[in-house]
Parts: C-alpha cells; sequence; structure tokens
C-alpha cells in the first residue's frame, strides 16, 4: 500500500528545516515536541529512511530528506492555493527570487501583473544574491528564480538574454596606479569574470571594497572609490563604462536564465510566465 503522508507532518518538517530545530517548529505551529517527534517518526517508518540527522546543536535533512522537503513544499503550496480558491484559507503563496539589479523595474511590473490575475496568491519574493538562487529552486526553496549563469557552465534552467559585462566607474574616479575595485563578497560571478580578466591582462589592481548590496557598489562608484563589472541595466546617474580610460581588458557576456520548480502550482506556472515576459520586454526596451 503506497503511503498517504500528512499535510500537518510535511509542514512540520518544513519548519524544522528552516528553523534547525524540531523544538522551534513545535513552538512555531502549537504543538508539543512530543507530538511532533511523533509525526517525524511517523514520515520515516512510511518512507522507510532517516530523514534528518544531527548537525552541531541543530538538524540538517539527510538525502532523502531533502528529497521529501522539495516534494512537502510543493504538496502544501498546493494545497493551501485549492484552499484559498474555495474561500477557505487568506491566501496561497507562490516564491520569487530575482538578483538586485531586477528589483526595481521588473520586480513590481511581475507582481502588479500577477496580483490582477490571481488577488489571493501572496507573493513571496527574495531580492537578493545571485548566487545559489538556481538551488534554491532545485531545494524547492524557491518555486521560480531569474539568475545570471557563465554561458556553457550552467545550462539548467531557460536562457532569457546573453549580455555583455562592463567596467562601471563614476566621473569622479582618480586613475592613477593600481585601479581600484569594488566587488561583491565571494562567491560571485561577476567577481569571477572581473578578476580573471585582470590577471590574463593587466593593468595591476587591487580591491577598495567589497560588498554584498548592489545599492552599495553604485555609491562607492559614484564616490569615486573604484570600478566595478557589472551588467549596464538601469545604471545610476554618474555611473557609465570606463575600460576605454582606463585601459582595462574585455569582459565576457554573461547569461540570464530562469529557473523553475517540476510540478508548479497553476499560480506558480503563471508567474513564471509572467517573470519571464517581463524580464525580456525590460530588456528589450534597454538593447
Amino acid at each position: 500500500m503506497r503511503p498517504s503522508f500528512d499535510i500537518a507532518a510535511l509542514r512540520m518538517i518544513v519548519a524544522g528545516a528552516e528553523l534547525g530545530s524540531f523544538a522551534r517548529a513545535a513552538e512555531r505551529m502549537g504543538r508539543s515536541q512530543s507530538a511532533v517527534s511523533m509525526q517525524l517518526k511517523k514520515l520515516e517508518q512510511q518512507t522507510g529512511k532517516a530523514l534528518f540527522r544531527r548537525n552541531g546543536r541543530g538538524l540538517a535533512p539527510t538525502e532523502a530528506g531533502e528529497a521529501l522537503l522539495a516534494y512537502a513544499r510543493r504538496i502544501i503550496a498546493l494545497n493551501d492555493e485549492a484552499a484559498a480558491s474555495l474561500g477557505t484559507l487568506p491566501a496561497a503563496t507562490v516564491r520569487l527570487g530575482l538578483p538586485q539589479d531586477f528589483v526595481e523595474d521588473v520586480l513590481p511590473e511581475v507582481i502588479l501583473r500577477f496580483a490582477k490575475k490571481w488577488p489571493l496568491v501572496q507573493v513571496e519574493a527574495h531580492a537578493g544574491r545571485n548566487y545559489g538562487l538556481w538551488q534554491e529552486v532545485e531545494s524547492g526553496r524557491l518555486d521560480i528564480a531569474v539568475a545570471f549563469a557563465t554561458p556553457g557552465m550552467q545550462e539548467q534552467g531557460m536562457r532569457l538574454a546573453s549580455m555583455p559585462l562592463r567596467w562601471l566607474g563614476g566621473r569622479k574616479l582618480i586613475s592613477a596606479g593600481a585601479v581600484p575595485l569594488v566587488l561583491f563578497d565571494q562567491p560571485c560571478l561577476f567577481r569571477q569574470s572581473a578578476l580573471e580578466a585582470l590577471e590574463r591582462h593587466g593593468p595591476d589592481w587591487r580591491i577598495a571594497l567589497t560588498t554584498p548590496s548592489l545599492p552599495g557598489t553604485w555609491a562607492a562608484l559614484r564616490s569615486g572609490l573604484g570600478v566595478t563589472a557589472r551588467i549596464s541595466h538601469r545604471l545610476p546617474a554618474g555611473v557609465g563604462d570606463v575600460r576605454k580610460k582606463l585601459g582595462l581588458p574585455p569582459l565576457p557576456r554573461i547569461d540570464l536564465r530562469l529557473f523553475a520548480g517540476t510540478a508548479l502550482s497553476p499560480a506558480a506556472a503563471d508567474l513564471r510566465d509572467t517573470l519571464r515576459a517581463v524580464v525580456q520586454a525590460q530588456l528589450k526596451m534597454r538593447v
């Protein structure tokens, strides 16, 4: 007989994985720790596999646990979406990830279009570091994501565009001596591309600032603190291409790809299509 997973138990393991503790998950869900332990034990009996292991003071999912968590998030999302459509829940949730480059133009337009078709569905947007977004989709933590990828190295997902990288700097930049760099902290595809180009073809360089913030990067460039490698999407005033001025080497192109989980709910599938259309329209406007 095929196992029939209890959705309350699936919610519990998702909460436990996110919080790193089933004690905290029990507190969040208003259950006793013994009840939560019984739910986990039942799931492990149904699957015939250990789902979590000790990791220091916390818990980490096993390989089987990661697989079940990915399905659990999809099952919960679809369940909540169905309930919301029948008026028994205030909202279902779809989860979207995208780099900071597209927060000001792409994200508002996507939310506006999506809300007109799915007014009861909540969008949970994760706008931040590009690194790891597609892995978040693979693990089931995000339904859809747009992320940068190195051409030829990352073939997962759908390619939306191939974009040139530029050497960008501000008008106040002083170009004497080693080239000062403003870079995202590691790991970062833009940082990697910049350093590889400089190592191959010079000139001398030094790192002036590392930051995880795109607004912080633009502020540093405007102040003349250094230069960076980035796409030229929505450049702030006072920032432009400085490659010729500083004699910097050419940079490679970078892909922009769309990643989506399997077995998306109807709302998530529509969000995927909306995101793709908005991104492609915004990039076409700026070609």
